[in-house]
């Protein structure tokens, strides 16, 4: 069920976290998000399949191959981006959006709002940095 959203809502510290039209809110942002990642990909596709036209120059045809290669990992990265928006999309369903995974605090604002996909607070983030930082070293 959607909530009626009004059109110049943005999410403030002075209400209830996740409060319904906080979480509508970004319902409606990780959505919108997944489809311009769909379209773009969908553009990708069509693309690759009209430019199917060998290219005689080698030079053209390494240049060709070079902007397909970084296009396709581009899209991985959008598949793998997807993918983590619809775990967010069903954090949202289950009421654990918006919650650090390690603390269970609330994660801010701000940075739900750069980064919507976000599962860990800003300092349980850099804690997680530094541990596997730390680590890598070893």
């Amino acid at each position: 069920m959607t909530i009626p959203l009004p059109h110049d809502y943005r999410p403030a510290d002075d209400e209830s976290f996740m409060n319904p039209l906080m979480t509508e809110y970004f319902r409606r942002k990780l959505m919108g998000w997944k489809d311009e990642l769909l379209r773009e990909s969908s553009e990708t596709l069509q693309n690759l399949q009209q430019d199917n036209v060998p290219e005689a120059d080698i030079a053209d045809r390494a240049s060709t191959e070079t902007d397909r290669s970084l296009e396709l990992r581009t899209r991985d990265r959008e598949r793998k981006l997807i993918a983590k928006i619809d775990e967010a999309l069903e954090r949202i369903e289950t009421g654990n959006f918006g919650y650090c995974e390690e603390t269970g605090e609330p994660i801010s604002l701000r940075r739900l709002e750069a980064r919507p996909i976000a599962t860990l607070s800003i300092e349980a983030q850099e804690l997680h940095e530094r541990l596997e930082r730390t680590h890598r070293d070893d």
